[in-house]
């Protein structure tokens, strides 16, 4: 059974919101571990095939993001959109621990509850995402200095250590 689209939303993006529904709860919502209330979709069990299946997964995600680009979802909500697939897509190619992390994380629902929010209030996301947008810019900018600082370190300890 369909859940009814919200009362907000334009007509014009019914079917194309309603079909991003049904893409989210299939890879993150299909299925549930008996006795429990957890569950998890194709993006887990795709999550289990090594070496490629968070990749085929991350590429239905972007499809995810383009039918929000459809509905005319800004810049900044399909960059907080694409981060939670990258987020999704990191995490869970760690081994083990990743298959985990997929049933968890839930970055197709994450999304669905993005695009809601922004359809709802479009004025009040789009500033709550440009800042999103500037913190990611920024963290990425510590991330690569802290990379190359390691490199740089770990290469001076390596020709002092040959050079002993």
């Amino acid at each position: 059974m369909t859940e009814p689209a919200p009362q907000y939303l334009p007509a014009e993006h019914v079917e194309t919101f309603q079909r991003y529904r049904r893409l989210a709860n299939l890879f993150d919502q299909a299925f549930r571990i008996p006795g429990t209330r957890w569950r998890f979709g194709l993006d887990a069990l795709l999550g289990l095939i090594p070496g490629g299946g968070d990749l085929v997964a991350a590429a239905f995600a972007v499809y995810g993001i383009a039918l929000a680009r459809r509905m005319g979802a800004p810049a900044g909500v399909q960059v907080r959109m694409l981060g939670n697939v990258a987020l999704d897509a990191l995490g869970g190619a760690i081994p083990v621990v990743g298959d985990l992390f997929d049933i968890a994380f839930k970055a197709h629902v994450r999304n669905g509850v993005l695009l809601e929010r922004w359809l709802e209030r479009p004025e009040k996301v789009q500033r709550a995402s440009r800042i999103g947008v500037a913190v990611a810019l920024v963290g990425a900018a510590l991330a690569i200095v802290l990379s190359a600082a390691l490199t740089v370190w770990a290469v001076r300890a390596l020709a002092d250590a040959l050079s002993r």
